[in-house]
């Protein structure tokens, strides 16, 4: 296996870094100078032509063209890195939970949070829901953390840094859940 995955400081990329750490698995990180806009010229628009980060490249997996893999979406990332070198999903049922998860967190829950006008709506009630579902302290899919729980935990260990005037206090289970996020040995390598 020869992972490479390219991103820049405090972008979705350190979240599937986080990812590969928490299983253990090796690979090569390239970082972008996202200030000089490297993710925006050749060759890095080789990888992904949208010129986001992060890209996965795997040399030990074909891609559409016959040549090595390259990935581009941190939940299109996650995901494969869960099924392929993770071993996480026993089932079509239990992949589909983990892609639910993945899903709200890159897209609804992202929104909520990033998007100034849902974070006086939405955010409000998402955190509601969330605070129930996380009351019992147990991943979210499956026995054992996995791509769902960095999912959603990446996005809600954000809170703290870009929006540390956001009061979670009505939140006790979403806040228990950041905290116990923020001590992973992990999280702590690539995150801070």
């Amino acid at each position: 296996m020869s992972l490479t995955l390219y991103g820049g400081a405090r972008s979705r990329a350190t979240m599937v870094a986080w990812y590969l750490e928490e299983k253990g698995l090796p690979y090569h990180w390239q970082q972008l100078d996202m200030a000089a806009g490297e993710h925006r010229q050749e060759p890095f628009l080789s990888l992904n032509p949208f010129g986001k980060v992060p890209v996965l490249v795997d040399d030990a997996a074909v891609g559409a063209a016959g040549g090595r893999l390259q990935l581009f979406e941190s939940g299109a990332i996650l995901l494969y890195l869960a099924d392929r070198y993770g071993h996480e999903f026993a089932s079509p049922e239990q992949r589909a939970l983990a892609e639910q998860w993945v899903l709200f967190a890159n897209a609804t829950l992202s929104s909520a949070l990033f998007v100034t006008s849902n974070r006086e709506t939405e955010f409000p009630r998402l955190m509601g829901v969330l605070d129930r579902l996380l009351a019992a302290g147990t991943p979210l899919v499956g026995e054992a953390w996995g791509v769902a729980d960095c999912a959603l935990e990446s996005h809600l260990a954000y809170l703290p840094v870009f929006f540390p005037q956001l009061d979670l206090s009505p939140y006790p289970h979403v806040a228990a859940r950041i905290a116990a996020t923020r001590e992973r040995p992990a999280y702590l390598k690539v995150m801070t």
